[in-house]
């Protein structure tokens, strides 16, 4: 009970309530890559010597067990850790213009998805298969900690993470904007397709218990659902999303 503490008491020390640490290899390279990221402390663990830093960014180095008194117990931080000021907040407006910008795009929304650990792997899918934002309602919602960003593995600062105050008006305004609302549902009677129907898609999927709410279904333009061949029938909800995304990121499409 003294170590945690101590603990506490040394990340409150060295932290704004709107400050968050961010450690591992990949999550701390994909934030210093990024111009929008206000570095404010960096962290390397002495036996490290080859690790690419910015010329604007001091690193100190320092034990490994230092570092670890900096973060939350059992982090895997590889001997690096940062501390960085909050990412710019991106809105469900700015997302409706990316059709008039660029010929294809994909969003991911996600339907009452808390847990930080399925939020990051959904947020590494989408940067891994080329969509433009995750969005998720503001209720309730997902803090960007340093465990969803781990979980991301750098897709943090790849994909925005837009908080939407309610999803059925954000999947509205997406739908006035060109993009096609498909919805996962592991009762569909209709197979995802194996390609994109459409230049604008976006992809709705629901928490694992109870899956996309009433209202949510009913506003989706299609609901799929992912076939199973095996004695499982379903999968985690950040497994489907990559399916589903891996489905649909085709570049061509039916005319």
């Amino acid at each position: 009970m003294k170590k945690k503490k101590q603990r506490d008491a040394i990340q409150q020390r060295n932290t704004n309530i709107s400050d968050i640490w961010i450690w591992g290899q990949h999550t701390v390279e994909a934030a210093l890559a990024n111009p929008n990221r206000q570095i404010k402390k960096l962290y390397i663990s002495k036996d490290i010597t080859t690790f690419a830093i910015p010329p604007n960014v001091v690193a100190v180095k320092t034990s490994k067990e230092k570092i670890s008194a900096l973060l939350p117990r059992n982090a895997v931080h590889q001997g690096i850790a940062l501390l960085s000021g909050p990412l710019p907040e991106v809105s469900i407006k700015e997302i409706c213009l990316i059709p008039s910008k660029k010929t294809t795009s994909t969003i991911v929304l996600l339907d009452q998805i808390t847990d930080p650990r399925n939020v990051g792997a959904i947020l590494r899918s989408a940067a891994v298969f080329g969509a433009d934002a995750v969005v998720l309602p503001s209720r309730n919602a997902t803090p960007l900690t340093g465990v969803l960003a781990k979980s991301a593995s750098g897709a943090v600062d790849v994909v925005p993470l837009v908080h939407a105050n309610n999803l059925v008006r954000a999947m509205e305004l997406l739908k006035k904007s060109g993009y096609w609302c498909i919805g996962l549902d592991s009762l569909s009677k209709v197979r995802i397709p194996s390609s994109p129907q459409v230049p604008y898609q976006a992809i709705t999927v629901g928490s694992e218990g109870s899956g996309l709410r009433r209202l949510t279904k009913k506003t989706c333009d299609n609901v799929y659902q992912i076939p199973s061949t095996g004695k499982i029938q379903s999968l985690n909800v950040a497994s489907a999303t990559a399916v589903a995304l891996f489905a649909l990121s085709a570049k061509e499409y039916p005319k």
